[in-house]
């Protein structure tokens, strides 16, 4: 019987390449810099991935290989089984060579790209008002539940609901907490332990729930695109996929054009226009708006724009795992998450969550979105962590396509909530 390649490789090439990474271990020789920190993700990310897609129960409603990839990493740190020389090289390609941010550019230029024009119009004009009904979502359910264990409304958004909802800890948590020093005297630090500690028990819980609502849309597929956010549209009219007729040059030109848009959409973010008075607009949320006005420009050829869809393929699909494992090791704390478990926290988290799924939905139902892409991107993309609470979610509900609009609930759904959390402390703090 033929085995299965995992990650391109044959079980024994693979096995010889695992042995390679224990000897390095032992002996704590993995080569500083980006081959080695590579080696490492690449190869337990293929182990733990394909354990993952393979084992019952998780693979079916936790998330499957992409989560057990991400919590495995940081279990290992937690539990000391990565030597520092691995951690330091692992934590250099994510944050010191910024491969996350490579990885999103290249998700973002790629995916709105190739989305015919019409249906980008579509999707884009309701896609604000699907957020703010997510919002909205938390607001109510996660009051509800603060009644129900004793938490005042006004505490229960100051603590819980802008910080799950504010779009990630640098882009939410922290200016949240600046934003709050400075309305209310109080020093940022009582308010950011608090925030964080909530903040990532609602980002696990963002991942459990996409894992679900991916099972759901495959119950009931009415309310589910596989992917596609705008209904009634098909694979052919969200795409110019143009099989055959690209070439490897597209390829490079695609590439380009992502890094290229990444460093215009900075200029715009930090020279052009930076934001409007005390809101900032993030660079992600200027890539997107940018690589959106070049796809209704007609300016980019048709080869050129599937090579930048298919880039974007091999990053979602293939170098997944090397974000996944870098994302457990430099950015997820083991120490955090426990801290974080008690009853309270999950329950009034776990009901700002269901609020900003029904929220989502009700947005999708309004505004001509599939119920379950929706509440996925305009819902859980909001209630998680940012950028790399974004990928976790998206790839436990295998839909990594919907990355734009992640970022869009993300970025500029999250200047939202700092300009509410601006007025709201001021009021209350």
């Amino acid at each position: 019987m033929t085995l299965p390649r995992i990650l391109g490789l044959p079980a024994g090439l693979l096995l010889g390449a695992i042995v390679t990474l224990l000897l390095a271990h032992y002996y704590n020789v993995l080569p500083s810099g980006l081959p080695g920190a590579l080696a490492i993700c690449l190869v337990i990310g293929a182990v733990l991935g394909e354990i993952g897609n393979r084992l019952p129960i998780w693979n079916k409603y936790i998330g499957g290989g992409p989560i057990l990839v991400f919590l495995g990493a940081a279990g290992m740190v937690y539990m000391g089984w990565l030597t520092d020389r691995e951690i330091t090289a692992i934590t250099g390609l994510i944050k010191g060579s910024q491969y996350i941010d490579l990885f999103i550019a290249v998700l973002i230029f790629g995916n709105i790209l190739a989305i015919q024009k019409s249906m980008l119009v579509r999707s884009l004009v309701g896609y604000i008002p699907a957020i703010l009904l997510a919002v909205t979502g938390a607001a109510v359910l996660g009051i509800m539940a603060g009644l129900l264990v004793g938490i005042a409304p006004e505490e229960i958004i100051m603590l819980y609901v802008l910080p799950i909802m504010g779009g990630g800890n640098g882009a939410g948590a922290i200016p949240l907490s600046e934003i709050y020093e400075s309305a209310t005297g109080q020093p940022r630090d009582i308010y950011y332990s608090k925030a964080i500690s909530i903040l990532t028990i609602a980002n696990i819980l963002s991942i459990l729930a996409s894992s679900l609502l991916d099972r759901l849309g495959k119950r009931y597929p009415n309310l589910s695109g596989e992917g596609l956010l705008v209904r009634g549209s098909s694979a052919e009219e969200n795409n110019v996929e143009n099989d055959g007729k690209y070439t490897s040059a597209d390829l490079v030109g695609g590439l380009i054009l992502a890094v290229v848009f990444y460093v215009l959409a900075e200029l715009f973010a930090k020279v052009f226009l930076p934001g409007f008075g005390d809101v900032q607009i993030h660079r992600y949320a200027w890539l997107v708006l940018l690589v959106a006005a070049l796809n209704v420009s007609g300016l980019v050829p048709l080869s050129l724009r599937s090579g930048a869809r298919r880039v974007a393929d091999f990053f979602s699909n293939e170098l997944l795992w090397v974000l996944m494992v870098g994302v457990g090791v430099a950015y997820t704390s083991m120490e955090e998450i426990i801290a974080a478990i008690n009853p309270t926290t999950i329950f009034v988290s776990a009901l700002i969550v269901v609020g900003a799924i029904l929220g989502g939905a009700i947005g999708g139902r309004l505004f001509g979105f599939y119920e379950i892409e929706s509440a996925i991107s305009a819902g859980l993309c909001m209630a998680n962590r940012g950028g790399s609470g974004d990928i976790e979610v998206l790839a436990a509900a295998n839909r990594m396509k919907l990355l734009s609009y992640a970022q869009i609930s993300s970025r500029l759904g999250g200047g939202i909530i700092l300009a509410i959390g601006a007025v709201f402390f001021s009021m209350y703090g």
